[in-house]
């Protein structure tokens, strides 16, 4: 027999095997489009035209694949999986031939469509609802998400979304996209932030011969698609054009059929300047919040990274970060590849004291309370902490108001609802009063000043 046919006849073995031992996405989308080139008394070598492909199997993967190979060869081999580029050209090309010669009357493309759309629909690897942990804050974002993957365009769509920063909105949206990549490959699927639409926008309308081709470019790109994920959409707001495109992409899109899901850090209507034909339509489908998690959720969420990690973490030391960390889930998750990732390099034992000194803890600077910085706010512009959280508006006393709602929310992390609850203040209230302070620092050095002299004597 031939080296060439004998490792086909081991690749298929090796396939046979893996198929059993990983999930069907990964051998799908990452094994199955793998060559065998040849193996030898120390090596299995194979090819891939992915280029991130070698490491992703590498770390998640090399030893299923390495026990694969052992067992169709009867030989301890290194497993090497090298980056081809001609063999990525030669899958792009099979995957433009297939479909365009493909049957219109075949309800689903073949496999290596999927791994096309994956890489052309911006979609991250790490975002899918498998690794999504779900609680009370978002236990309704997630079934509506779910109901949307399952059946795009024929229910709450729009699936509007929105939350705080760093809560898993764009997680839970990208979810959606894999889920249909994997089970509708049929189906096109987009996902795009709001501040790559507004540039797209922006370079359709530049001036020259080429404006009319642009624009025709721009609309074929974002409403001949089947499913289009829009993340942020706040920062559409007040972008007179933007919002035309966007309300005209939609229409196109919904009267379609066709599915869209859209996130935001607050619901349409607390979003400054966005026009009211947006409002509504936004509104058409469901609006789903995500809120902070509580305790236990974030402890879930670090089990789950050091699960995926196969790093073993002490209990205390996952409460422990998840009870500092309670706000924003990013932050939660980076402390903990931070802190994982130093003790491994520095041979550190993961305890308590060591941790503390990787994050760089302050007692002090996690105890700031909402009443401790009112007193300091009132105390600098002199006035009573009654005048600050009343309905007085005058501009001394509006300033001292707005200045102590922004500080709430930078020392603290607390949400804007905890906020508004502690001022008794509508949510779009306190919104507003945060960015105008926010917008004011850029500019306003005398806000400035005051803002840096009141953050030191909370400090103190």
């Amino acid at each position: 027999m031939s080296q060439e046919n004998n490792i086909i006849e081991v690749w298929n073995a090796v396939l046979e095997d893996l198929q059993k031992h990983v999930s069907e996405s990964t051998y799908s989308t990452w094994i199955l489009p793998l060559e065998p080139q040849y193996f030898d008394e120390n090596c299995f070598v194979l090819h891939t035209g992915q280029a991130f492909a070698s490491n992703l199997l590498r770390k998640n993967h090399y030893t299923e694949m390495s026990q694969a190979v052992k067992k169709a060869t009867g030989r301890d081999l290194e497993v090497k999986i090298l980056f081809d580029e001609e063999l990525s050209k030669k899958i792009s090309k099979k995957s433009k031939s297939k479909t365009v010669s493909q049957d219109s009357s075949e309800p689903q493309k073949p496999k290596y469509d999927s791994l096309t759309q994956m890489q052309s629909s911006n979609l991250n690897l790490k975002y899918k609802f498998e690794n999504f942990v779900v609680g009370s804050n978002n236990k309704l974002a997630y079934v509506a998400a779910q109901t949307v993957a399952q059946k795009p365009g024929t229910k709450y769509n729009p699936l509007y979304i929105y939350g705080g920063p760093g809560l898993g909105k764009t997680h839970i949206m990208q979810a959606i996209g894999h889920y249909i990549i994997k089970n509708r490959s049929d189906l096109k699927v987009l996902f795009i932030s709001a501040e790559e639409f507004v540039n797209d926008v922006v370079n359709a309308l530049a001036r020259g011969d080429e404006k009319t081709k642009k624009m025709n470019s721009f609309r074929k790109k974002y409403r001949e698609v089947d499913v289009l994920l829009i993340d942020d959409i706040q920062l559409i707001a007040g972008k007179t054009r933007t919002e035309e495109e966007v309300f005209n992409t939609f229409n196109t899109l919904h009267g379609a059929g066709k599915q869209i899901v859209i996130t935001s850090d607050r619901t349409p209507k607390e979003i400054p300047s966005l026009s009211d034909r947006l409002i509504s339509r936004f509104e058409w489908g469901l609006m789903a919040d995500i809120q902070i998690p509580d305790i236990e959720t974030r402890m879930a969420i670090l089990s789950n990274l050091a699960q995926d990690s196969a790093i073993e973490v002490p209990k205390n030391i996952i409460e422990f970060l998840a009870t500092i960390y309670a706000n924003n889930i990013r932050e939660l998750e980076g402390a903990f590849n931070r802190v994982t990732a130093y003790a491994s390099i520095n041979e550190m034992p993961l305890t308590l004291d060591n941790v503390k000194k990787i994050i760089n803890y302050n007692e002090k600077e996690k105890s700031y309370t909402f009443d401790g910085i009112v007193d300091e706010v009132a105390s600098y512009y002199n006035i009573s902490t009654k005048e600050i959280k009343g309905s007085g508006r005058s501009a001394k006393v509006s300033e001292a108001r707005q200045v102590s709602i922004y500080l709430c929310r930078e020392l603290t992390k607390q949400s804007f609802p905890a906020i508004g609850e502690y001022f008794e203040k509508k949510h779009t209230t306190i919104l507003y009063s945060y960015d105008k302070i926010k917008d004011e620092l850029r500019i306003n050095k005398a806000l400035s000043h005051t803002v840096e002299s009141v953050i030191n004597q909370i400090c103190k």
